[in-house]
């Protein structure tokens, strides 16, 4: 496989990409987040990933294959974005204890010819958690930079996960699997 370019600047996905074997050159997105009204909350995740591709594109050789992905969190409808701080951190966990929540992660693939758009949904539920946990949790992890202000693969996911339906690299910020498989039939 040629080598794509990653853009983003997560070390999740860069890390999820290593696991896969797949080479790749990272050219981080400064893609504004903001989203049109009038969408979706689920479509929300594919909108941005086509838009970090997209300004990638213009900074990127030609031909060659971008990926860009986009992770929200949603309960009860709602997105749950980065925490600002610490409070907002602990207010989204305890939102999210005990009750099952929906990881989206939208998924942009582009030679600038062909664009193939995707998005991936994983339903996860946390147990029940102490106030304690979520503490120590926000303290010692900071997830100032994680959609729900959590990483499945950190220590909330290991104690906290009641059950996961779905791909769980989706959780980690990209469903790695499908992306292969659309790079296959690219």
């Amino acid at each position: 496989m040629d080598r794509i370019i990653l853009a983003s600047a997560s070390p999740r996905r860069k890390q999820l990409l290593e696991w896969a074997e797949i080479p790749f050159d990272v050219l981080p997105s400064e893609a504004d987040e903001q989203v049109p009204d009038g969408l979706l909350t689920s479509e929300i995740p594919v909108f941005l990933a086509s838009q970090k591709a997209a300004l990638v594109r213009k900074l990127a050789p030609e031909n060659k294959i971008i990926l860009a992905a986009d992770t929200i969190v949603v309960l009860d409808q709602q997105m749950l974005g980065k925490p600002v701080d610490r409070r907002d951190a602990i207010r989204m966990l305890t939102l999210l204890s005990g009750r099952m929540h929906e990881v989206i992660t939208g998924v942009s693939i582009t030679n600038g010819k062909k664009e193939i758009l995707f998005s991936e949904t994983t339903r996860v539920r946390f147990h029940e958690l102490t106030r304690a946990g979520i503490d120590h949790y926000v303290d010692v992890y900071k997830p100032y930079d994680k959609a729900g202000a959590y990483a499945i693969q950190e220590w909330i996911g290991v104690t906290g996960i009641h059950s996961i339906d779905g791909d769980f690299y989706n959780v980690m910020g990209l469903p790695v699997s499908r992306v292969i498989q659309e790079l296959n039939i690219f």
